[in-house]
């Protein structure tokens, strides 16, 4: 069973986004799968990695797209992204030292949580605007 599921309330109305956004449900999907079957910690860390490399990418594909179009939310937008960026930057340092051998529910549960709070919140808000402006 996945820890998250996409539906309709986390679509943005952003074909693009959209589909970044489910890629990133299915990553933590994947990430949380490896935890219950209790993966090594080198196939943990991987998955770990990828999801991270894919969230920048994702959060630098928004933020490119606000600053062309002048989103007048970007400042606040592109805060929150780094500070997800600096909190799983520390997951990550503190599971590849060994401080921690396991990804934690807590971990997993902060992902999903995260993820739909700022998707159906922060991320909501850029749908019409950028519909507006032709992006569909």
């Amino acid at each position: 069973m996945p820890l998250m599921e996409w539906n309709d309330k986390l679509s943005v109305g952003v074909t693009q986004f959209d589909n970044e956004h489910k890629k990133l449900v299915a990553m933590v999907n994947e990430l949380f799968d490896a935890v219950q079957a209790g993966r090594g910690k080198d196939a943990l860390g991987k998955i770990l990695d990828g999801l991270i490399a894919y969230t920048k990418t994702h959060f630098a594909n928004e933020e490119r797209y606000f600053q062309q179009l002048g989103y007048p939310d970007l400042a606040a937008h592109k805060a929150e992204h780094d500070a997800l960026a600096r909190q799983v930057l520390d997951v990550q340092q503190k599971y590849h030292s060994g401080a921690t051998a396991t990804l934690s529910m807590e971990v997993m549960n902060f992902l999903k949580n995260w993820l739909v709070k700022h998707i159906q919140g922060t991320d909501k808000k850029y749908g019409p605007f950028l519909n507006g402006k032709g992006i569909k």
